[in-house]
């Protein structure tokens, strides 16, 4: 199996953090994001996301981008698991095609790949998510 390394390559181009939809976060995220923001949690929940149903989102601009990119995520060390998960979340395990969608979009993600090495990489990035 290759390494998630050989599938993807960041190139730190932001395309992941633009587009519609923003990162769900939880509330270990909200309540490390908030710390690392020096702010209180009500604080980020109202500056800095917005909801869909019941479930806090981080918001878009206008621009398309994320609130917290600014030529680099500025919150890199803290992102929410989508973010750190990118481009291996789990939509892949449930239709591999996606992996094609988001090779589309960001030039750093390889498209000659095989969709098994695919799943194995996303249930190997999530797996080591569960651990932190």
């Amino acid at each position: 199996m290759p390494n998630r390394s050989d599938l993807f390559q960041c190139q730190k181009c932001g395309e992941c953090c633009k587009g519609y939809g923003g990162a769900f976060v939880n509330e270990r995220e909200i309540e490390r994001i908030s710390r690392y923001l020096d702010i209180a949690s009500e604080s980020f929940l109202r500056d800095y996301c917005q909801w869909s149903g019941r479930r806090p989102l981080i918001k878009t601009l206008a621009s398309g981008y994320c609130v917290f990119w600014d030529k680099v995520c500025t919150i890199h060390k803290v992102k929410p698991r989508m973010c750190k998960l990118w481009p291996f979340i789990e939509s892949m395990l449930i239709d591999t095609t996606n992996w094609a969608i988001l090779q589309s979009m960001c030039p750093g993600i390889r498209g000659d790949v095989d969709p098994d090495d695919v799943v194995e990489c996303v249930r190997e990035a999530v797996a080591e998510y569960e651990k932190e």
